[in-house]
């Protein structure tokens, strides 16, 4: 039975701004607190198909181990019934194959602490909405424009919409922006008569190209992850990957920064490929049937809102996800940081009720610490693309990066700092863990075994592609 201050608290009630993924677990988490609105603008398709608004969701997304434990803590046995409509849980790293930024392709071995989710954007968000829909406190509004935020810079009471041609107010206790990169939420702040927030944009100008194969040879079930890293300090810096994804499918990325970007043209994808710093992903694709024609996107920027260090911030109102902080997807940490980042919302609200004043400013704050983790990762690399930010990077910024390249060579090298790397990568420990007695010992006395030559595919799996 529930408590007296559970019943209390769900006589409350939430508006979530976005039905996307970010919006959709908040919706989960705020409606044990509250009845749950979640407007969203577009129609949401009724099962795994593209989204409106969602260019990104065309190219390779990974769910680090980090956001894989989020989901699931958020919706225990969503994994399970992701991989029951065919997403992968590769081990990482027995069931990756990585070439860093640096030059050096990591080692594999069997005893994996982490895990990653593939499958596509499709599958993933249509598994999650269908889940969250499920529950009767949460109701969805489609079609629906938020135009402003009702109340006063001290407290937020609502939004105006427009809904079917008619403007009108919907009043609530708690508001919370989760519409992604598009995000008004500077806009409306200022119409409250609030200050401008502080921004920061790290543009490395990277294009992206993705395309789906159907997956060669027996290689449909069991094959790895590839993924061969660009280098920002060797111009144009040119990447790629190759997820397992549902359906016996490969879904293959290409990434190239200014003057290197990927085309849209069909031809020219195998021969970009096998261009990358090492020709792994080309030769794999050479015998592979396409099953989709290219597509592209240029929205790569790093952008973040510094939401949490504003001066004044209105009670009623927070925002999560890519709406604070949108990352170069090349890293894969989006998905991650938005997950935690409900974590951290659910969090504050079981110690304060939503309505009670500085409960806004706190979810904001705890919203701030996943968001920093991914940031520094993404904005550490990224940096070093000319004219990828207004300022050069700092004496800080290029030692941190220096450090990062003698842990990623250690972790080449030795499993046991590969595991601590792969902490930080999956978000399951902040980027200071590199920093840590055991892993410096790591970086600077540890055993040196040295590089592999080339990619540390087994034999079983190159025949794998022809068999």
């Amino acid at each position: 039975m529930p408590s007296s201050s559970a019943r209390t608290a769900s006589r409350r009630t939430a508006l979530v701004i976005g039905g996307g993924m970010t919006g959709m677990l908040a919706a989960t988490v705020l409606a044990d607190f509250a009845d749950v609105v979640v407007i969203e603008r577009d129609v949401l398709p009724g099962g795994p198909q593209p989204r409106k608004g969602l260019p990104q969701a065309r190219h390779a997304h990974v769910l680090w181990s980090g956001g894989v434990k989020a989901i699931e803590d958020l919706l225990p046995g969503i994994v399970e019934q992701l991989v029951d409509h065919g997403a992968h849980t590769p081990r990482i790293m027995t069931d990756l194959v990585s070439k860093a930024p640096s030059g050096q392709w990591f080692r594999r071995f069997s005893h994996a602490r982490h895990t990653n989710l593939l499958c596509s954007r499709d599958l993933l968000d249509a598994v999650i909405r269908a889940r969250v829909l499920l529950d009767q406190r949460i109701t969805l509004l489609q079609q629906a424009d938020v135009l402003a935020l009702r109340g006063d810079a001290d407290r937020v009471t609502g939004v105006a919409i427009r809904s079917e041609g008619t403007e009108r107010s919907v009043p609530a206790d708690l508001v919370i922006d989760a519409s992604g990169r598009a995000s008004r939420a500077p806009s409306w702040l200022r119409n409250l008569g609030l200050p401008p927030v502080r921004e920061r944009v790290v543009d490395a100008r990277i294009g992206y190209a993705s395309r789906t194969y159907r997956a060669p040879g027996s290689t449909a079930d069991g094959f790895p992850i590839v993924n061969v890293q660009a280098d920002p300090r060797h111009v144009p810096g040119r990447g790629g990957i190759i997820t397992p994804i549902e359906g016996g499918r490969w879904l293959v990325t290409l990434s190239g920064s200014h003057g290197g970007q990927p085309t849209g043209d069909n031809r020219a994808f195998l021969p970009f490929a096998l261009s990358l710093p090492h020709p792994v992903i080309g030769e794999l694709l050479e015998g592979a049937e396409p099953e989709t024609d290219v597509v592209t996107s240029h929205s790569t920027a790093n952008k973040r809102r510094y939401y949490e260090k504003a001066a004044r911030w209105p009670d009623g109102f927070a925002v999560l996800g890519d709406a604070v902080a949108g990352y170069n997807p090349v890293y894969g940490h989006g998905l991650s940081v938005a997950a935690q980042s409900v974590i951290a919302l659910r969090r504050v609200l079981r110690r304060q009720d939503l309505r009670a004043p500085g409960t806004a400013r706190r979810v904001q704050r705890a919203v701030a610490r996943p968001v920093e983790n991914a940031w520094n990762l993404a904005v550490g690399q990224d940096v070093f693309y000319p004219g990828a930010s207004d300022q050069p990077p700092t004496r800080l910024e290029k030692s941190l990066a220096a450090f990062v390249d003698k842990a990623v060579d250690a972790g080449s090298r030795d499993p046991r700092a590969l595991r601590i790397l792969l902490d930080v990568m999956s978000m399951e420990s902040p980027p200071a863990r590199l920093l840590m007695p055991d892993m410096l010992a790591l970086v600077c006395l540890g055993r040196r075994k040295p590089n592999l030559e080339g990619p540390p595919l087994t034999e079983a799996e190159r025949a794998a592609v022809t068999a």
